[in-house]
C-alpha cells in the first residue's frame, strides 16, 4: 500500500514543482536589491499567527521552518501540503501611486514517519522572488555651435524577473522523551535577471543602450533545529525551539552583457554568500485550546559578500508574536473545531538604500483553520487561510502597502495500518 500511494503522490508533486519554479508572485521595485524579496517559508497557519514557527510542534501541520518539528508527525499519518498565495500591493511616493495584483502556487511539501520516533519531510519551497518593471524620464543639456543648449530627453527602464527556489529534505528524531533534533538539506537553484535600458527620444546622435545581468545559483545549504518540549499538569504544553544555519558560499555564476554608454556597471566579482542565521522561539498551549508563541531570528547579511563586497546588504532581524484559539477541541459541532489565529511581526530590510539602512517593515495578520472530515477514510484535511497587511519602505522614497492572502490544504492519509474486511 505504501509504495502504490507513494507513486500516486509523486506524479502531482513533480507537476506542481514545475509550476512553482516557473511562476512569480511579486511586482515590487524593492526586489531590485540583493536577491529580491526573501521568503521565510511559513505556511498559511503560521502566517496567520504573524509567522510564529520556531517553537510550533504539531501532528496536523508541516512546519518546514524548524526541522526539529517533523518528529511530531503521527506514526500512521502521511501529510501533503499545497500552499497558494495572492498579493495586492499599493505603491505610493510623494507624487504618484500605482497598484498591482499577482497570484500563484507558492510551495509544496510532504511529511511522514519513518519510525515512531523519526519523521521525514521533503518538498519544494521558494527562497526569493524578483519582479519589477519601472522607468524614469529626464533630459540633459547639450551645447550647440550657437551656444544655446539643446535638451536631449532620455528614459531609463529597469526590469527584473526570476528568483531562487529550493528543494529540501529533512529528518527529525525524538530523544529522551522531551528533546527533538532535526536537520534540513536544501538545494538552491534558479536565475535572477536584472536588465536596464537607456533610450534617447529626440535625437539621432545618441544610440540606445542596454545591460543584461544574470545570477545563476546551484548550491547546497543546511539548517539545524532543536525543540525541547514538555507537558505540565496535563494542560500546559511548552516548547522551546532553536534554529541555526551556517554561512555558506552561493555556488553558481554571474554574467553581464553591456552595449552602449552605460558606465555604472555592477562589479565583476561573482563571489556571493548566504548568511549565518540564528533564531529561537517559545510556544505555549493551554488545554489544547489556546496557543501563544513568540519568535526571534537574525540573519547576518551584513557579513555576507554580494558581488564580492559586504557594503550593500545589512543584518536582518525579525520578531513575531501570534496566537491561536479553538472553541472546543472535544466538541461534536463543526464550529467547535474551527481555529482562529492572529499575530504581527516587525523586521529589518536586508538591503541598503543609497548606502543607508532601509526603514523597518511590519505586518499584522489574521487567519482561520477549517477541518474537512472525510468519513470514507476517517481522516481530516485542514483548509487554512491567512490575510496579512504589511508595509515596506516609506512615502518619502517609495512605500508599499500590501494585502497578502495565503491558502493551504494539508491532506492527511492513514498509510501504516491494515484495513479489516
Amino acid at each position: 500500500m505504501f509504495k502504490n500511494k507513494s507513486f500516486l503522490f509523486l506524479i502531482p508533486f513533480l507537476f506542481f514543482a514545475q509550476l512553482v519554479v516557473c511562476q512569480n508572485n511579486t511586482n515590487s521595485p524593492y526586489t531590485r536589491f540583493g536577491y529580491g524579496e526573501l521568503v521565510d517559508n511559513s505556511s498559511a497557519e503560521q502566517r496567520g499567527m504573524g509567522g510564529v514557527a520556531i517553537g510550533v510542534r504539531s501532528n496536523q501541520t508541516i512546519n518546514t521552518f524548524n526541522p526539529a518539528s517533523y518528529s511530531a508527525v503521527d506514526s500512521m499519518t502521511f501529510m501533503f501540503d499545497l500552499g497558494f498565495s495572492a498579493l495586492y500591493s499599493r505603491f505610493t511616493d510623494p507624487t504618484t501611486g500605482k497598484s498591482t495584483l499577482t497570484a500563484n502556487l507558492e510551495y509544496i511539501s510532504m511529511q511522514f514517519p519513518l519510525a515512531k520516533w523519526l519523521g521525514f519531510s521533503a518538498g519544494l519551497l521558494p527562497y526569493s522572488f524578483l519582479g519589477y518593471n519601472f522607468s524614469s524620464s529626464d533630459s540633459v543639456p547639450l551645447q550647440t555651435n550657437s551656444g544655446t543648449p539643446n535638451y536631449v530627453k532620455y528614459t531609463k527602464s529597469f526590469l527584473g524577473s526570476g528568483g531562487f527556489s529550493q528543494v529540501f529534505a529533512g529528518l527529525s528524531g525524538n530523544f529522551f522523551k522531551h528533546i527533538s533534533l532535526g536537520m534540513n538539506a536544501y538545494y538552491l537553484f534558479g536565475n535572477m535577471y536584472n536588465d536596464r535600458y537607456l533610450s534617447f527620444t529626440n535625437t539621432t546622435d545618441n544610440t540606445s543602450t542596454f545591460q543584461y545581468n544574470n545570477i545563476t545559483a546551484g548550491s547546497l545549504r543546511f539548517r539545524y533545529g532543536v525543540q525541547i518540549y514538555n507537558t505540565f499538569a496535563k494542560k500546559h504544553d511548552f516548547t522551546l525551539g532553536f534554529i541555526y544555519e551556517p554561512k555558506t558560499k552561493l555556488n553558481g555564476s554571474f554574467s553581464q552583457i553591456t552595449s552602449g554608454v552605460l558606465t555604472d556597471t555592477l562589479p565583476g566579482s561573482s563571489d556571493f554568500q548566504l548568511p549565518e542565521m540564528i533564531g529561537g522561539g517559545l510556544h505555549y498551549t493551554y488545554n489544547n485550546q489556546f496557543s501563544l508563541g513568540i519568535d526571534y531570528f537574525t540573519q547576518k547579511w551584513g557579513e555576507s559578500t554580494f558581488f564580492g563586497k559586504t557594503d550593500s546588504l545589512s543584518n536582518r532581524s525579525k520578531i513575531s508574536i501570534g496566537g491561536e484559539y479553538i472553541p472546543n477541541p472535544t466538541g461534536r459541532n463543526f464550529s467547535d473545531h474551527i481555529k482562529y489565529r492572529a499575530g504581527f511581526y516587525i523586521s529589518d530590510a536586508y538591503y541598503k538604500l543609497d548606502g543607508l539602512q532601509a526603514p523597518k517593515n511590519f505586518g499584522i495578520s489574521v487567519g482561520m483553520g477549517l477541518p474537512l472530515f472525510n468519513k470514507a477514510t476517517n481522516t481530516i484535511t485542514m483548509l487554512n487561510t491567512s490575510l496579512e497587511y504589511g508595509k515596506i519602505g516609506s512615502v518619502s522614497l517609495l512605500r508599499e502597502d500590501y494585502l497578502k492572502l495565503t491558502v493551504n490544504l494539508v491532506f492527511n492519509e492513514h498509510w501504516f495500518f491494515k484495513r479489516k474486511l
